[in-house]
């Protein structure tokens, strides 16, 4: 390294003046220049200075971190008395609740299949972190997946549509930051994003589904930070009262998807063909099916209800992990929706 006095000379002379060569002001400034390589998000900068290689650029790379959260006291709100035969669905919309039977939640089963789940992680070498306990009206808190979006080198924080979900975002935005994963923008404006709605089809190109639940200028803001990375962003027009694109599709390995035609436009089927990426036809009577979570390529961790769609992807050579979840799946999500992805390795 240069001395501190290099190119230029300090000199003194008795008490004369300074050498007319003295170094500017603030000169010490370019001993430290910036360095704009490597880029952020590359995995030695993410391990040096955020401790870890945050984030994931697939769905189904090898699962080593999740965000999820207990369910806790919102679900002993669900009351027989909301019974709406119409929907077919016990729903307070003044309370902010809905649960998909006649009957309220059987606590004790959903704890037992929410333990289930954290032990099928952790059972595969996943690192499980808790989400804190927020506010019992939040009844949909325990759904992780939808309040953030996991990218290359951290997560955006998201926004979420429904009022009775409005204000998850922030406790996400704690329980991420306290672990040291990057945040890399948050969702402003008018724009909605869920994470139910963005999947990663390959390393370059992701897609989010525009719905009741998820708008235009959402996808607009999420296209910018996927600029940056590289990575294309596919829009997909959901319709009706869809909400997430995980109800209709869900990657299964680097090169297959679980999918619901009837629920996708035509020409993104098209497109999954040209990345190289087989459809593997849910069996319509299963199509909670979908909500599953890739452990790794060619495994995923689905509710034991499916057998049908289980055995179809078996015959691809895709391995499935079998847990009870049925019970929770009667608040409006299942296993994909109950877990967000921290950490994955590349696929």
């Amino acid at each position: 390294m240069r001395s501190r006095t290099d190119p230029a000379t300090v000199t003194r002379t008795g008490d004369a003046a300074l050498d007319e060569n003295i170094l500017p002001e603030a000169y010490h400034q370019s001993l430290f220049p910036p360095v704009r390589e490597p880029s952020f998000e590359t995995a030695e900068e993410l391990v040096r200075l955020w401790g870890a290689r945050w984030g994931a650029n697939s769905e189904v790379g090898r699962l080593q971190s999740v965000l999820v959260r207990p369910p806790g006291a919102e679900l002993e709100r669900i009351r027989v008395e909301g019974w709406d035969p119409a929907t077919r669905a016990l729903v307070d919309a003044e309370e902010g609740w809905y649960w998909e039977s006649d009957k309220p939640p059987d606590l004790s089963l959903v704890g037992e299949q929410y333990d289930g789940l954290v032990a099928a992680l952790e059972s595969e070498g996943v690192e499980v972190h808790l989400a804190e306990p927020i506010s019992a009206r939040f009844s949909k808190a325990m759904y992780m997946r939808d309040p953030l979006v996991t990218v290359p080198g951290g997560v955006i924080i998201g926004r979420l549509a429904p009022r009775m979900r409005r204000g998850e975002e922030q406790s996400v935005m704690r329980a991420v930051a306290a672990l040291g994963m990057p945040i890399l923008r948050t969702i402003t404006g008018t724009g909605l994003v869920e994470g139910g709605s963005f999947a990663k089809l390959t390393p370059k190109v992701a897609a989010f589904g525009t719905s009741i639940r998820c708008n235009d200028e959402g996808a607009r803001q999420l296209q910018e930070i996927l600029r940056w990375l590289g990575i294309e962003l596919v829009v997909v027009p959901l319709g009706g009262f869809s909400i997430h694109l995980d109800g209709a599709f869900g990657m299964v390995d680097v090169d297959k998807a679980l999918v619901h035609a009837p629920g996708l436009p035509y020409w993104f089927l098209e497109r999954l063909s040209e990345l190289g990426i087989e459809p593997i036809w849910c069996h319509p009577d299963e199509l909670w099916a979908i909500n599953s979570l890739a452990l790794s390529p060619g495994r995923v961790l689905m509710c034991d209800r499916y057998p049908h769609t289980a055995e179809l992807l078996e015959r691809r050579r895709v391995e499935v992990v079998r847990i009870p979840y049925d019970e929770i799946q009667k608040n409006g999500g299942g296993i994909h929706c109950s877990t967000m992805e921290l950490i994955r390795e590349d696929a």
